[in-house]
């Protein structure tokens, strides 16, 4: 498994989008946004970090549960953090990733004023304003201690704008 992390807005769905590779692609969001959809009732993925850090739990392990039994070549699209009204939550608590044998650790980033643009032009969520350079240097730290933890090596790729080839290409080699 290779899991990619970063702030909201960094572009990783988007590079993901791009790749070519026989990996399968999996949104944990995804995941568990069926799963609060079903047991907690929230309407959209911009609830999901509201709920209470119990539920968030809850959802986190089934998803984590049901990924231990996907085959090995999975791409995990996910976030390091999640910014709730409780505070930064880990978006890998050890105990599931200890779950899974990873490979690397892809954490995408770029400008701090490209990532506010880029939601601010997202359409499709409804962002909460927050500090993302904050943000960043908080999921620095969850990063080096999931690689502390899983012994992956971290990759740190810049999505720059209107440079997402690059990033792609970057990211390209990690599957080789």
């Amino acid at each position: 498994m290779i899991i990619v992390m970063g702030v909201p807005g960094a572009g990783k769905s988007t590079i993901l989008k791009s790749l070519k590779t026989d990996y399968k692609i999996i949104n944990y969001g995804d995941l568990m946004l069926e799963i609060e959809k079903r047991e907690f009732g929230i309407k959209d993925r911009d609830d999901m970090r509201k709920l209470p850090i119990e539920k968030q739990k809850l959802a986190q392990k089934l998803v984590a549960e049901e990924l231990a039994k996907m085959p090995r070549k999975v791409i995990l699209d996910t976030h390091c953090s999640v910014s709730t009204p409780s505070g930064y939550y880990p978006g890998l608590p050890f105990e599931f990733l200890s779950l899974w044998k990873v490979e690397a650790l892809v954490y995408i980033t770029g400008d701090i004023e490209e990532i506010i643009q880029r939601r601010k032009t997202d359409p499709a969520r409804t962002r909460d304003v927050d500090n993302i350079a904050l943000h960043d240097k908080i999921n620095h730290s969850y990063l080096a201690s999931y690689s502390a933890f899983s012994g992956a090596p971290i990759v740190i790729i810049f999505n720059r704008q209107d440079k997402l080839g690059e990033a792609v290409a970057q990211y390209q080699k990690l599957l080789k």
